[in-house]
């Protein structure tokens, strides 16, 4: 299919309003046009960068009207990075947008808003990103190794010096970490660098096309060493990954101080980036719940035991449900390092949950659900039959929270008391929330 011609030059739009990715929504003789690094009320010039038949795709070039919302962003590669689409927008404005995106959905697919709205969960909205993918590239033209994310609208690595976002750790030291891998013998083979940080410590796994000489393997130890980084490598699939020193690697682990609770993880295991947003996550929701010391728990999509171990602290018993079986032993181990000896691990399929199951036919009092992107829409009748008197749902995704806040609202006799965001995801337009529902009657 041929794609549409662009119109050539500079085009004047008046913003409307913002999209679901922080995008400046405007109409142009009837048709809407998303406009990259644009805010609502604000009159911006603007190239088209995509034609399409529902709809027009622009990039703005200059501001003639700025909204009083707008800020200088706090990274210098804002305009080319795509890591990061709403430093534009002041750090209060960035909540209230997702807090009316979050209501906006529940209204719309739900047909169910809150009795009341959650005050957002904030944090430090700049270095506060433990967790990341950075691409790699080795470019011929400037015979040099590239480390960041990708351009904006672009499949090519945008040349950072540095990322605001990313714990300093690493953030701060990207052209180093970059100038230091330059001098590999593989340093074209490698396409990418996991980032995972805990309080005390950085880990790196690097992953590598080739195999890695002797040479190499010196100077990655040196760059180890001189970083403090722990480094890992990683030649296939995630069960390729293998520190590069075994004798000086330390254990990664996250810490609920408030609940005396340390739970280690490795490198690749699912955490999550924010962890100042994570302590209050876990916080609030267990706060919400109204946990006693004799209730008994249902923790779905438990993971490693992040909200499972602190509930343990408050509750008499509670079931923690993954389908990763290795992290579902990580989570027992965890439980027993830290002396907690309340609970019971259990792998289960949550999208296609088997209601014979003995752990999904025992009591319990409540139930916290913490799903990926998709939701968890097959377990809510089966939620709905075991009646908890309470039900909090973290989300990652407004569109399925709202979706699955339905069916327990005009399906399962349940109502949706209070939902709020929480900023796990400063400068992006990702959304984390937590919902809460009781029975109705």
């Amino acid at each position: 299919m041929r794609r549409a011609k662009l119109p050539v030059g500079e085009f004047t739009a008046t913003i409307e309003s913002l999209t679901l990715e922080g995008r400046g929504v405007t109409h142009l003789d009837g048709k809407a046009t998303f406009i990259d690094r644009a805010l609502p009320g604000e009159t911006v010039r603007f190239v088209y960068t995509a034609r399409k038949k529902q709809f027009d795709e622009g990039d703005t070039v200059a501001i003639e009207q700025p909204s009083p919302d707008r800020v200088v962003p706090g990274c210098p590669h804002f305009d080319q990075c795509g890591a990061c689409t709403m430093q534009h927008l002041a750090a209060e404005q960035q909540i209230a947008f997702k807090q009316q995106s979050l209501l906006d959905q529940l209204e719309r697919i739900g047909k169910t808003p809150p009795a009341s709205v959650l005050p957002p969960l904030t944090d430090a909205v700049w270095g506060y990103r433990r967790r990341a993918r950075l691409g790699v590239r080795f470019v011929e033209k400037k015979q040099r190794l590239l480390i960041g994310f990708r351009e904006r609208n672009s499949h090519f690595l945008a040349d950072l010096t540095r990322c605001a976002v990313l714990d300093p750790r690493v953030g701060e030291r990207l052209t180093d970490l970059a100038d230091a891998l330059n001098t590999l013998d593989i340093k074209r083979q490698i396409p990418q660098i996991e980032v995972s940080c805990s309080d005390d410590r950085v880990a790196l796994v690097i992953r590598h096309l080739a195999p890695l000489e002797a040479a190499d393997r010196e100077r990655l130890s040196a760059v180890g060493q001189s970083f403090g980084y722990d480094l890992y490598l990683q030649s296939g699939g995630p069960a390729t990954v293998t520190p590069l020193d075994p004798a000086t690697v330390q254990p990664l682990v996250d810490h609920h101080p408030s609940y005396g609770v340390a739970i280690g993880f490795a490198p690749l295991d699912f955490t999550q980036v924010h962890a100042g947003i994570n302590r209050k996550m876990v916080q609030q929701a267990i706060d919400l719940l109204g946990v006693t010391e004799q209730d008994r728990v249902l923790d779905l999509f438990a993971g490693l035991g992040n909200f499972t171990l602190p509930l343990a602290r408050r509750a008499a018993q509670v079931t923690a449900v993954e389908l990763d079986a290795a992290m579902v032993a990580r989570g027992a181990a965890a439980a027993a390092a830290n002396g907690i000896h309340n609970t019971l691990h259990v792998v289960g399929d949550l999208f296609t949950p088997d209601a014979g199951q003995d752990w999904l036919n025992q009591p319990y009092d409540l139930v916290l659900l913490d799903p990926p992107r998709a939701g968890a829409e097959a377990m809510m009748p089966h939620i709905a039959r075991l009646k908890p008197r309470r039900i909090v749902y973290v989300s990652c995704h407004p569109g399925t929270l709202a979706r699955d806040a339905h069916a327990l609202v005009h399906e399962h006799g349940y109502r949706l008391v209070a939902a709020g965001v929480m900023n796990m995801f400063p400068h992006t337009a990702h959304i984390e929330s937590m919902a809460v529902f009781e029975p109705a009657s």
